[in-house]
């Protein structure tokens, strides 16, 4: 079993913390595998500029920087904490208008993608690419903040073509995501280390990039409330079960 978090943000974009504070935090906690996946934001649309200008999205420029940390910071992890580290990255497709609003993950990625491509052409590269594919907070995260609701209200459309959709972001759960029939992942969306308490999960895998990322796409996974490296779980939620339950 892989105490996994795939979902963590460092300040190639919007995150609190450098690549390597991030590594170290979760390789000392003990975790056996993460993906780093800083936002990749619409470059012409109102708010994608707005998020270049203040350097909160990676960009054509230095996305190749950021892949090299990534593959850099991997190696470290190995070495010293036996812990892979996935590259990734958030595509961001934000408007003022949250049923306009779409962000993906992209587990596995080692090329440049075009975030101003239409959905539909972004999940076919992602699939051709041989990376994963996940609706990041798809419905409400239960916090005050803009809200992407775009995929959940055609997930009829999209629910064949995502290898899974989030069913927790950080601490909250999404009852309605979950009893959905559809692939799951429970993330953190992590931005600052204080978020570490937080719904992660655990992959049924091998200790390589290869067998987690296909554990994603085979769904041999289960999901836990992360408590800290000394109280990991206070609830325990299985797929093949569909219930939560006390540990």
């Amino acid at each position: 079993m892989l105490l996994c978090d795939f979902h963590i943000h460092s300040r190639f974009s919007d995150g609190h913390h450098s690549l390597r504070e991030v590594i170290d935090c979760y390789g000392a906690a003990g975790f056996d595998a993460i993906a780093i996946t800083d936002h990749l934001c619409e470059s012409k649309t109102f708010l994608g500029k707005a998020a270049f200008l203040l350097e909160r999205t990676l960009t054509r420029s230095t996305f190749d920087s950021y892949m090299n940390a990534i593959k850099y910071e991997a190696k470290r992890a190995r070495k010293l904490y036996d812990m892979v580290v996935i590259p990734g990255i958030e595509i961001t497709k934000n408007s003022f208008n949250h049923h306009d609003s779409a962000h993906i993950l992209v587990l596995g990625i080692d090329q440049y993608i075009d975030p101003d491509q239409n959905i539909p052409s972004l999940l076919k590269n992602i699939k051709d690419m041989n990376a994963i594919s996940v609706a990041a907070h798809p419905v409400s995260t239960r916090k005050m903040e803009s809200q992407t609701y775009y995929l959940w209200d055609r997930k009829d459309l999209f629910m064949d073509s995502f290898d899974a959709w989030e069913v927790a972001s950080g601490p909250h759960w999404f009852e309605e995501v979950a009893v959905s029939g559809l692939p799951l992942l429970a993330n953190s969306d992590l931005h600052s280390i204080s978020q570490m308490k937080a719904w992660k999960t655990i992959a049924h895998s091998r200790k390589s990039p290869e067998c987690i990322l296909d554990s994603i796409k085979t769904q041999n996974l289960d999901f836990i409330f992360y408590q800290g490296a000394s109280h990991r779980t206070t609830k325990y939620y299985s797929p093949t079960s569909s219930q939560t339950a006390i540990c």
